[in-house]
């Protein structure tokens, strides 16, 4: 009983897309405005524009910037964006929410921009698993881009992926 042993897997025509593969690179910073206010909650203008001028923003060159306010104080929409001019310089990308909302809108920017033609009327498996903080989002935006060009979507790994999406005919 020598069978040969074959390796389905290998031979499937299943392709495996991997959001792990498209992480932009880069240092991410939270940025919590907080600590400039005036007992952490009153933000005063003048107080706020001097010390925007005095900090070294230099320090955030090539970074992925998050700005918040950890405190319950009310922030008017120009105090972030007064910090956003002087970041631009030097900060890749610079938000205003948490860690988590960095990535989601990194990876929005990233599957937006995807060429998936490659895949069109093809098996797809997204990978699960990653090393990298994927957030659950960029899942769901990666299937709202795959799903009207192909044949199949799959989650997991091709071993034991978990169906999703199977184009029908008419």
């Amino acid at each position: 009983m020598s069978e040969e042993i074959i390796n389905r897997v290998a031979s499937s025509k299943l392709i495996t897309f991997n959001l792990e593969d498209h992480y932009p690179e880069g240092e991410r910073v939270l940025f919590d405005i907080k600590d400039w206010l005036m007992d952490g909650f009153v933000l005063r203008e003048k107080d706020f524009r001097e010390q925007a001028k005095a900090h070294d923003w230099g320090k955030y060159d090539g970074q992925y910037v998050a700005l918040i306010c950890s405190s319950d104080a009310i922030i008017p929409a120009w105090a972030f964006m007064l910090l956003a001019t002087y970041l631009q310089p030097y900060a890749k990308k610079v938000i205003t929410g948490d860690l988590e909302t960095l990535e989601s809108i990194l990876y929005a920017d990233i599957i937006e921009k995807l060429d998936l033609s490659e895949l069109k009327n093809k098996p797809v498996i997204v990978k699960g698993c990653s090393h990298k903080p994927v957030p659950k989002n960029a899942y769901l935006l990666l299937i709202e881009k795959l799903q009207p060009i192909v044949k199949s979507l799959m989650y997991g790994e091709a071993c034991s992926s978990v169906p999703l999406y199977k184009k029908t005919k008419g």
